[in-house]
């Protein structure tokens, strides 16, 4: 395989040279209540900040434009029409359609990758040219400590299929020398790593619909522990194909509001009926504050902490009473340094199921308590769907969003909650806000639980 690899992508991939241009500077605010107890002192070394932001989503690939759709409300669910849906229970998704990669890769290569690492490389590379690093800029990084953690839930589904599909049909011989590159799911990383140059840490995590905040926290650590001065990190997926759907169809996962998709994604309504289906990427470039000030980088938001945890409860269901997403979230603030009464913003998990939406409102009232009603909280699946993997990239990057804008998004669908939801949803109209601290919970399959802590950036 490194051999196949070697001869086929080098150099597999042409930049192009856009115009930088930096995003706007956040504003200077404390990022500490009056009454909460101040945030432990970090070694300045060891202090993570968020210095570019990259998307691929149904809303497109720039993220000024998907936020501004965020904000206006717009939902991206529609109709499939990537291949014949008529007979599955749910006929809709939020499918992305028209995917450019914009010359972020080559013409023969582009052809020949599934759309998850198109995904991948695609939102890699805005976002490093997001922080001021594109191909002209990227010499002035020592690559040695510069590192890769996309990971993906599900990795290449549509070269997978394809694979066995010719496998029954045609023989093996048939099948691609490109199925096992293209399928796994730690060659999103690879890839990038390959065009870029960057030999720092370099793998994929899989953890289900958590895996992006799962590389968030693995990707701080690299740079905390001294192991990387810059890290790309996020998640991408591809799911949105026939096996993908009946999947999920046969989970029983799935809204099937086949009359009026755009209101199926509907988190914690008492007409919600499942989650509706996403794809895209999300990645964020994080760096040392150290390496992002010697280089003048535009530096969005501070990561803080964050934390990850297991309910060892159940295969796909989360446990009723929240327990294991509240003690993730409590051990997340205590590694960002911050307290619950500092905290009041919150990117929910928020998939429109029956038991999730209420398990998560279980877990963030045990954390919270009577705070719950200083605090906002919204669903950007409401109007992108459930990414799976890629889902906490891209919520990543709304949550990084609303730090910097003083903007949150609505939660769509909001009509009937459910009684114990008694707090800000955010409903269906964007509100301002200045975000104090963040957090954006993901949850996955298997009961993996993560949560990630933001802030805006003080010197």
């Amino acid at each position: 395989m490194q051999s196949l690899l070697h001869s086929t992508f080098t150099p597999a991939f042409r930049y192009r040279n856009p115009t930088l241009t930096s995003p706007k500077p956040p504003r200077k605010f404390s990022v500490f209540a009056a009454s909460a107890a101040p945030r432990r002192e970090k070694d300045p070394k060891k202090r993570v900040v968020i210095t570019g932001l990259g998307v691929v989503s149904v809303f497109g690939n720039d993220v000024d434009t998907y936020y501004d759709k965020l904000l206006a409300g717009e939902s991206g669910v529609d109709f499939i029409d990537r291949f014949d849906a008529s007979e599955f229970p749910t006929r809709f998704a939020a499918q992305i359609r028209g995917f450019s990669s914009e010359g972020y890769i080559d013409s023969k290569n582009d052809r020949r990758l599934d759309n998850c690492l198109r995904y991948n490389i695609v939102a890699g590379k805005k976002a490093l040219e997001n922080a001021g690093l594109g191909e002209d800029m990227r010499s002035k990084i020592d690559k040695e400590r510069a590192g890769v953690l996309v990971g993906s839930g599900m990795g290449g589904l549509t070269v997978f299929c394809d694979g066995v599909e010719n496998l029954i049909t045609k023989g093996y011989k048939k099948i691609s020398p490109f199925f096992i590159p293209y399928t796994i799911t730690n060659m999103g990383s690879a890839l990038l790593a390959i065009d870029l140059g960057f030999m720092g840490p370099n793998y994929s995590i899989v953890a289900a619909c958590a895996t992006s905040n799962y590389a968030f926290y693995a990707a701080a650590n690299h740079i905390r522990s001294g192991e990387a001065d810059l890290m790309l990190a996020g998640g991408a997926e591809a799911a949105i194909v026939p096996v993908g759907l009946g999947g999920f169809t046969s989970c029983r996962a799935m809204s099937q509001r086949n009359d009026d998709p755009k209101a199926a994604s509907r988190p914690w309504d008492v007409d919600r009926d499942g989650l509706v289906m996403g794809e895209g990427a999300g990645v964020l470039v994080m760096e040392s504050l150290e390496h992002a000030m010697k280089r003048g980088a535009p530096i969005i938001a501070e990561y803080l902490g964050g934390a990850v945890t297991c309910d060892a409860h159940h295969m796909t269901d989360p446990r009723p009473d929240g327990v294991g997403v509240s003690m993730c979230i409590q051990s997340g603030l205590q590694n960002a340094g911050v307290s619950p009464e500092e905290v009041n913003y919150i990117n929910a998990h928020a998939t429109s199921t029956l038991a999730g939406d209420l398990a998560e409102a279980n877990a963030l009232k045990k954390v919270f308590k009577n705070n719950m009603s200083e605090i906002k909280v919204n669903a950007t699946k409401s109007m992108i769907g459930h990414c799976l993997g890629a889902s906490a990239g891209l919520e990543g990057v709304a949550t990084v969003k609303a730090i910097a804008t003083g903007w949150l998004h609505p939660t769509l669908n909001q009509v009937n909650l459910e009684p114990e939801v008694d707090f800000d949803t955010v409903p269906n109209k964007k509100q301002q806000h200045e975000v104090n601290v963040g957090i954006s919970n993901s949850f996955g399959f298997g009961g993996h639980n993560s949560v990630v802590v933001f802030s805006a950036f003080n010197a």
